[in-house]
């Protein structure tokens, strides 16, 4: 099914009785998808699921919903934080459908994070323990980590997008929740993300329920600052030049609207758009298809996310565009809560390393 039509459909702006018997079933079958995940929790909170630690410190960054929370530039963020304190670090990520390691998140770290040691592999522990042993990692952060709980990990930290913050209060695939909102008394801290998309009163309500939660977790705020966009051969765009563009737009991630909300408040002249499924797999069709639409729009400037641009730059790459495309390059900016952050992040690695 379609992202844009699944989310019409659980969101319950979708209509009439086909919707709503397609919600009836969803029900249903969200009821087991929860009989499993609380079993699963369970079993791993009593000790008859073992976890495993490894001679490192463990950061998770995770999330509680699907769809793209802003992991990726909290990754970046804290991998940048360690390697100021000049500790060896290595990245643990899944990716998705891993044999495609191009078209997924890691690419994106491996560029903003050229020292790193991204591990792309589904077997978190056995990424970890080639991290430590062969690698001589001292400390590892978790990709997408909060629900994978065979690996030990000594900080977890989880976004929450400010925007669909509890995936319509619904488990999967009734909503958007990966397991219960409850399960968040096992986070440390919480970033809530896109910040600047929603307003004050809305965001007093999501920290409301978090600490209803979970009392003693560290909350911070943060919003996902554009910095410039880049175009395919990685020159820089200013953000002033950006407004004098014609802009097409196009993306295939968790959470299209808000990228699409993003150029708009810069000031940008958006003349189209075009979204795909989130982890889409673009061809050279799909490439030119997009030129094509940007043309008749009257575009002067094809603009993704960094995420899609990974997932484009081969299909790109040999061939020559009228108008060029670039992508928008952004980064985690803290509004509040970051002293605090910083600060449980120091004293967990002081228990195991002595840091600068």
């Amino acid at each position: 099914m379609n992202q844009e039509v699944y989310r019409k459909l659980i969101s319950g702006q979708a209509g009439g009785l086909s919707a709503a018997l397609l919600r009836f079933f969803l029900a249903v079958a969200a009821i087991g998808y929860s009989r499993v995940i609380g079993l699963r929790n369970f079993l791993y909170s009593e000790g008859w699921l073992k976890t495993h630690r490894v001679n490192a410190v463990v950061f998770s960054i995770g999330n509680i919903t699907t769809g793209g929370t802003g992991k990726t530039p909290l990754v970046i963020w804290l991998h940048n934080l360690l390697q100021q304190k000049q500790l060896p670090c290595a990245v643990l990520t899944r990716g998705y459908k891993a044999s495609h390691y191009d078209i997924d998140e890691p690419a994106t770290i491996v560029e903003n994070c050229p020292q790193a040691r991204v591990m792309v592999n589904p077997d978190r522990l056995a990424s970890a323990d080639e991290a430590v042993n062969k690698f001589g990692a001292k400390v590892l952060i978790m990709d997408d980590g909060f629900q994978h709980r065979r690996l030990a990990r000594d900080l977890d930290i989880v976004t929450i997008d400010a925007t669909l913050p509890f995936g319509y209060d619904k488990l999967l695939p009734a909503g958007l929740l990966r397991e219960p909102v409850t399960e968040l008394k096992r986070a440390n801290a919480v970033v809530i993300t896109r910040c600047d998309q929603v307003t004050k009163a809305k965001l007093a309500e999501i920290e409301n329920k978090l600490q209803q939660i979970n009392p003693n977790m560290t909350i911070a705020r943060s919003i996902h600052a554009p910095v410039c966009a880049k175009s395919a051969e990685d020159q820089e765009i200013s953000l002033d030049k950006l407004k004098s563009k014609k802009i097409f737009a196009f993306c295939g991630i968790g959470n299209p609207d808000a990228f699409l909300t993003t150029i708009k408040r810069l000031g940008c002249e958006m003349v189209g758009s075009k979204v795909y499924n989130d982890h889409y797999h673009y061809t050279e069709n799909d490439i030119a298809d997009i030129h094509k639409q940007a043309g008749n729009f009257g575009a002067d400037l094809i603009l993704t996310t960094q995420k899609d641009r990974s997932s484009t730059q081969y299909a790109i790459r040999d061939t020559q565009y009228e108008i060029p495309f670039a992508y928008l390059a952004i980064e985690i900016k803290f509004l509040s809560g970051e002293d605090k952050l910083r600060a449980l992040i120091k004293t967990t690695l002081a228990v195991k390393i002595t840091t600068k």
